[in-house]
């Protein structure tokens, strides 16, 4: 039996690794201390070529299937890991079968949600895990994938604007559809809660959420925003005779959960005047504002972080006379206060949050102090204060010790 790697990127690196013993037993010399949340595996972050890279121990069948969902979750555009490749054909030194690997990209500026709450600050952030996770789980049955073992264990999160943005980073038990019937759907959202709820008992074990909070009132509320959030995506409004309010509203606040839509259909419920028209949106995957973002200044961001930067971009159009001309406002915009916030962050503070992150914190900073001051501070002043009293004294993300790794 021969070693064999494939996959859908060169990563020479991986060759180099020492496939031959278990990754339980690799030499520290070889792979990268960081976080990792609970799993049934074992798993090691390496250095590849262009990024860091997380391998995932399992069987040849399992490394192979679940390579293939993540392949195809990420071609529809889901929120998850990049699959880079998978590892079989493994032997030990006396040519024992071992196991196979999954090789995925770590994604940048994400923690598993045990490393979130271990913060001191981070008490009060659980209401947002929650919402980030539902998101996902939406997101995930829009596309027809059964995810089958929801929990916060298998997603990672990214900060976004002052919220979080949720990650698939475990698909094994998973199966993508054309459609999920009601019955997967609730089979889902059954588990979520479940498993949240003794994630919870975890954290509130290890003095990481209030004693007080009531871990059943947990479940409830995941499964009560998930099913207004699904109503809200997939429920038909209806139309009474020629006001079309319904209509605009309805594209409005799917936009504003982040979602365009495809297309509208209409069905007459009563034909003839005075009719009752049914309307229902069909919705593209979610990224509304950040696509609006990414076309007008080429940054590539999470969808809050593009929100509330896109409502500043505007301010500054206006402010700086450029009336209708979006695109000549974005060129500005990007070079006089994206850049120029980044410009004035210490390159050794500069890994602790990623750029659009600390620039929403910096136009959030600048509000506030001029909120208090009675005027506008300035973007060098609020940079320049944000730095000293923010940035310097929050922890890095991207740099954790031993010390630190949840395994």
């Amino acid at each position: 039996m021969s070693l064999h790697l494939t996959g859908t990127a060169a990563e020479p690196e991986l060759l180099a690794l020492p496939w031959q013993v278990l990754l339980e037993e690799w030499p520290a010399e070889v792979t990268i201390a960081l976080p990792r949340g609970i799993s049934r595996h074992t798993v090691r972050f390496v250095r590849g070529s262009r990024a860091i890279l997380a391998v995932k121990e399992t069987s040849e069948l399992a490394a192979d299937r679940e390579y293939a969902l993540l392949f195809e979750l990420q071609r529809r555009n889901a929120p998850c890991v990049e699959p880079i490749g998978v590892v079989s054909g493994r032997v030990d030194a006396h040519g024992e079968p071992l196991p196979g690997a999954l090789v995925t990209r770590r994604l940048a500026y994400s923690l598993p949600y045990r490393a979130v709450m271990s913060h001191s600050s981070a008490q009060q952030l659980w209401p947002s895990l929650l919402d980030a996770l539902v998101l996902l789980i939406v997101k995930l049955h829009l596309l027809g994938f059964a995810w089958n073992d929801c929990s916060l264990s298998n997603t990672l999160f990214r900060r976004d604007a002052g919220e979080f943005a949720a990650y698939l980073v475990d698909a094994e038990t998973g199966q993508l559809h054309p459609s999920l019937s009601d019955g997967q759907r609730r089979y889902d959202l059954e588990t979520a809660s479940l498993n949240v709820m003794g994630e919870f008992m975890d954290l509130q074990a290890g003095g990481l959420v209030p004693e007080d909070l009531d871990i059943i009132e947990i479940g409830e509320q995941l499964t009560q925003y998930y099913e207004h959030l699904w109503m809200t995506l997939t429920e038909p409004v209806y139309v009474e005779g020629d006001d079309r309010t319904p209509i605009h509203t309805l594209v409005r606040t799917l936009n504003g959960l982040g979602f365009d839509v495809a297309e509208l259909t209409a069905d007459a419920t009563t034909p003839g005047p005075g009719s009752r028209i049914s309307i229902r949106a069909k919705v593209v995957d979610a990224g509304h504002h950040r696509r609006r973002i990414l076309r007008l200044t080429g940054l590539d961001m999470e969808e809050n972080q593009a929100r509330r930067l896109l409502n500043d971009l505007d301010s500054y159009r206006l402010m700086q006379g450029y009336g209708d001309n979006e695109k000549a406002a974005a060129r500005g915009w990007a070079a006089y206060v994206y850049d120029e916030v980044l410009r004035r962050i210490p390159a050794e503070l500069a890994s602790r949050l990623e750029d659009a992150e600390l620039v929403h914190e910096v136009m959030q900073h600048r509000w506030y102090a001029s909120e208090r001051a009675g005027h506008d501070v300035g973007l060098a002043a609020a940079t320049d204060d944000y730095v000293l009293t923010v940035l310097a004294h929050r922890p890095d993300d991207e740099a954790v010790s031993v010390d630190e790794e949840l395994v």
